[in-house]
């Protein structure tokens, strides 16, 4: 039997498996510390992406951001003699995850990163949040608790009222409503994703084989896109872009993914999406410090309503990361 780690487990190692109270208690311990490490990650990443714009295409970028961190991910299964190669029951979930999570999303968003101010491309992002608990309803049969309507209504208004400077600035047509376009289609994307690796989690798949072959293969679907295209595979030497692809692969890939597809597992794509709502606060910021984002009063409304619709959208029966009781025993058995 392969436990979530994918290492053979013979009779002895399984007198503690993911059902036991102490590797329950264990596992539950640390979900506040992988809900910080996403976002305080992706909430800088959007912010990085900025210097990976210029030179290099998108597209090739992004190959070689997923390129990297998927073989780093094989690299370190193949060194600590782990299973390389997951069961063969998780590989339609891996491959709508590269797909749709590695693939189309960040070729989506980089765009966007490219029109918008990234602070408002995070802000934007937070749809996320909503798109998973519609999805979990469709995919997942996980029922919709009403506060879900009035929260994604929040949460679209508020993006509105932060994205009106610009709007004042450019009019309805050109970048921004192409941009804002750009990042909902992208993040409806990765929540399609998410159902993915939500399935393969309860499936037991091993998390970081699925997570790195899901890399490697939107790497290749966005190289292929890139060779259609006729689009160069240049590389650019600066210090910013280099340092700027490194983090973006091993902390907004590896580390961020590794620890936001593990909250999936433990506590469902609708609680996981709560990340959604403290990201895109520490993404305004560095914008702000170093983007010059200016904010009027509707963008400061925005952002209270865009973070209290999030927060309807995830709260209702709990604002903590630990599962209700009566998912407990479904979640020990998705811990890893």
């Amino acid at each position: 039997m392969l436990s979530p780690s994918g290492r053979d487990r013979g009779p002895a190692a399984g007198a503690i498996s993911a059902r036991t109270p102490v590797f329950r208690s264990a596992a539950m311990s640390s979900n506040p510390v992988l809900y910080a490490a996403a976002v305080l990650i992706w909430g800088s990443t959007w912010y990085a992406i900025e210097f990976q714009l210029g030179v290099v295409d998108p597209a090739v970028s992004v190959t070689y951001r997923f390129a990297l961190a998927g073989s780093l991910m094989l690299g370190w299964l193949a060194v600590t003699r782990q299973r390389l190669l997951p069961p063969r029951a998780g590989w339609p979930a891996i491959l709508v995850t590269g797909v749709f999570t590695f693939s189309l999303n960040y070729l989506l968003i980089y765009k966007a990163t490219g029109l918008l101010p990234s602070g408002l491309v995070a802000v934007a992002g937070s749809t996320l949040s909503l798109m998973n608990v519609l999805n979990s309803r469709i995919f997942l049969g996980q029922p919709m608790r009403p506060a879900v309507l009035l929260g994604g209504l929040m949460g679209v208004g508020g993006v509105l009222l932060l994205f009106s400077p610009e709007i004042e600035r450019h009019g309805w047509v050109g970048g921004t409503l192409l941009g804002l376009g750009l990042v909902f289609l992208g993040n409806y994307c990765a929540s399609l994703g998410n159902m993915a690796v939500s399935k393969a989690r309860r499936a037991q798949v091993p998390l970081v084989a699925a997570t790195a072959w899901g890399m490697l293969g939107g790497a290749a679907l966005t190289a292929l896109t890139a060779v259609v295209r006729g689009v160069p595979f240049d590389f650019d030497p600066s210090l910013p872009y280099v340092l700027s692809l490194l983090y973006l692969a091993l902390f907004g890939s590896v580390a961020a993914f590794l620890s936001y597809f593990t909250l999936l597992g433990r506590i469902g794509a609708d609680r996981a999406g709560y990340t959604a709502v403290m990201t895109p606060i520490l993404a305004l910021v560095i914008s702000t410090l170093f983007e010059d984002y200016q904010w009027n009063l509707s963008a400061a409304l925005g952002l209270m309503l865009a973070v209290g619709g999030n927060i309807l959208v995830m709260a209702p029966g709990s604002l903590r990361l630990k599962p209700p009781m009566a998912a407990g025993k479904a979640a020990a058995g998705e811990a890893g």
